[in-house]
């Protein structure tokens, strides 16, 4: 289980930042509820995209099993690994909700094992779908629409 990505994200990551804080803090936590809704929208964009490239790529949720077509369109269209980003904006939520500075290393340690990961995942893909994989790549952003 500690291998699967999702696993650290959404339950081994909360739990060291959660019992870390509580320890730092006398056993309470202190929370700011204003950003609770990124922990929500990052599980659901990572888990309801997952779902959408299942239906319409194949494969499995993660590069073990990779995509049998290739997915361009909803909300690949604007972002090449929507998923992935929402993983980094469940930990952003975590580091914000918390005001944990640990939550914050995570969460940065964790954009650049993305970075690595995706440059990893696009070479795959590009051998897997060739030129169309590419014109894609011309067409979309890796992370953020219209920036980066």
């Amino acid at each position: 289980m500690i291998r699967s990505t999702s696993f650290r994200t959404f339950v081994l990551y909360p739990l060291i930042v959660i019992g870390w804080e509580l320890l730092l803090h006398d056993g309470s936590l202190r929370i700011e509820p204003w950003f609770l809704p990124l922990l929500v929208w990052g599980y659901l964009q990572y888990r309801l995209i997952g779902e959408y490239r299942v239906r319409r790529g194949g494969g499995g949720p993660g590069m073990d099993r990779p995509p049998e077509r290739l997915v361009t369109n909803g909300p690949f269209a604007y972002c090449r690994n929507p998923m992935y980003l929402g993983h980094i904006i469940f930990l952003l939520g975590l580091t914000l909700s918390l005001r944990s500075l640990l939550g914050a290393l995570i969460t940065l340690a964790a954009l650049a094992w993305f970075q690595l990961r995706v440059q990893r995942d696009e070479r795959r893909l590009r051998e897997r779908f060739g030129q169309p994989y590419v014109d894609y790549q011309a067409r979309v952003k890796r992370w953020v629409p219209g920036l980066f």
